[in-house]
C-alpha cells in the first residue's frame, strides 16, 4: 500500500533517511531531526512531500518517497524533484519502489507537471539499472553544483543589497 505520510510517520523516516545515507556511504551528513522534518512536512509552509510504502499485510514501512515542487524556466511549468526514494533491504525486489515511483507520476499527471527529476548516485548500479528499467533518461551532460559550509558563507557575504526584498524568497 502505498499513502500519503503522516505526522506519526516522522520517527520511521527519519530512521529511513538514515538507512538511506549509511547505504549511500554519508551517514554523518544526515542530520535533520524529528522535528526539523515535522516542520519541512507539515509545518505551516510545507517544504517537501513524503509518500509510505507499506506492507498490506503487516502495516510495516517498507520504504518512502520524498519530494518537493521545482520550476523549468524552460518548459514554463513546475516539476517534481524526487529527493529520497528508500525501500529497506528485505523488501527491495517486491515492487515498493515502482510502487511509490509510479505514485509520484501519477501525481506529476494530476498537477500538470512537465518532468519528475532526481538525481543518482554514479556507482550505485543497482538503482540506475533499476530506473533505466523504467524508461528514465539518464542525463550525463549534467554536473551537480553545491554550495554549503564556508564556501556558501563566503559566497554570500559578497552578496549586494538586495532591492525588493519580497523577491528575496
Amino acid at each position: 500500500m502505498i499513502r500519503s505520510a503522516t505526522p506519526d510517520d516522522i520517527p520511521e523516516i527519519r530512521a529511513m533517511i538514515r538507512e538511506l545515507a549509511a547505504y549511500e556511504r554519508a551517514e554523518e551528513q544526515a542530520r535533520a531531526g524529528e522535528e526539523q522534518l515535522r516542520e519541512a512536512l507539515f509545518g505551516e509552509d510545507p517544504a517537501a512531500f513524503a509518500l509510505i510504502a507499506e506492507d498490506d499485510g503487516t502495516g510495516e514501512v517498507m520504504g518512502y518517497a520524498l519530494w518537493f515542487p521545482r520550476f523549468s524556466t524552460w518548459t514554463g511549468t513546475r516539476g517534481m524533484h524526487l529527493e529520497d526514494l528508500y525501500v529497506r533491504p528485505q523488501a527491495r525486489g517486491s515492487g515498493y519502489g515502482k510502487a511509490l515511483l509510479a505514485a509520484l507520476a501519477a501525481t506529476c499527471r494530476r498537477r500538470g507537471y512537465d518532468r519528475f527529476e532526481w538525481w543518482v548516485l554514479a556507482w550505485n548500479t543497482p538503482a540506475i539499472d533499476f530506473y533505466t528499467s523504467l524508461g528514465v533518461e539518464l542525463l550525463d551532460e549534467w554536473k551537480v553544483c553545491r554550495l554549503s559550509g564556508e564556501s556558501l558563507a563566503e559566497l554570500a557575504a559578497r552578496a549586494p543589497q538586495v532591492v525588493d526584498p519580497a523577491c528575496d524568497g
